[in-house]
């Protein structure tokens, strides 16, 4: 199906008459004619596949994988061995698609930052940009100075998201740590979203909440 589809492109078939043409012709192959099909030899089609895999094959692709960013170049990569190997086409695209999601994981943490910035006489404020999850959530984390001398803390995450229970339990984590050095902390800024992860999974909200962040006897 593939090699058929590529083929088609290739010398112009692009509208679906030939789309219709190519799976009736496939249909009538295999219902009608099947007994004849049947007994075309094996080595006889293998031939047929590798001059259709020579032919469909985009050769410039391989003088592209040092042009292209090397995350991309990678899942590539890694498709093509897990289909050949397992001879299971589903399995590398499966494998690629993870591979993708990862990098892409990556990309959006390093977008992360923490602002900090000095207000009045023994308050700090912690500006929070970019998207806080289980990627950027360390980040998130050790972007505070916990040692420093003030006595109330603002954490603006307005222009932040915070996506999965990673990111709540880390925000947790800095609230609760202030609050057993006797510091204030106050979250602002939050988005609908976020508020509703911090309503579910949040701890440091809580009434009555503990300095370790579960909710008090």
């Amino acid at each position: 199906m593939i090699g058929q589809t590529v083929s088609n492109v290739k010398y112009g078939g692009r509208g679906r008459l030939s789309t219709l043409f190519a799976g009736a012709f496939l249909l009538i192959l295999m219902v009608f004619l099947k007994p004849w099909v049947s007994e075309v030899p094996v080595a006889a089609l293998v031939a047929i596949m590798v001059m259709v895999s020579v032919d469909t094959f985009d050769w410039s692709s391989l003088g592209k994988l040092v042009v292209h960013p090397r995350a991309s170049s990678l899942v590539m990569l890694a498709t093509v061995v897990v289909t050949v190997f397992t001879s299971n086409l589903a399995l590398g695209v499966t494998v690629g698609v993870l591979l993708s999601g990862v990098f892409f994981a990556g990309k959006v943490a390093k977008l992360f930052r923490v602002r900090q910035l000095d207000g009045e006489a023994g308050e700090r404020l912690y500006e929070v940009e970019g998207q806080v999850f289980f990627a950027s959530a360390d980040a998130f984390i050790n972007a505070f100075d916990f040692n420093a001398p003030v006595k109330r803390v603002v954490i603006d995450v307005g222009n932040a998201h915070l996506w999965d229970i990673t990111a709540v339990d880390a925000l947790d984590k800095i609230v609760m740590r202030y609050r057993r050095e006797g510091v204030e902390v106050e979250v602002c800024g939050v988005n609908q979203a976020s508020a509703a992860m911090l309503d579910r999974f949040a701890l440091h909200d809580k009434p009555h909440a503990s300095m370790d962040g579960a909710p008090a006897p």
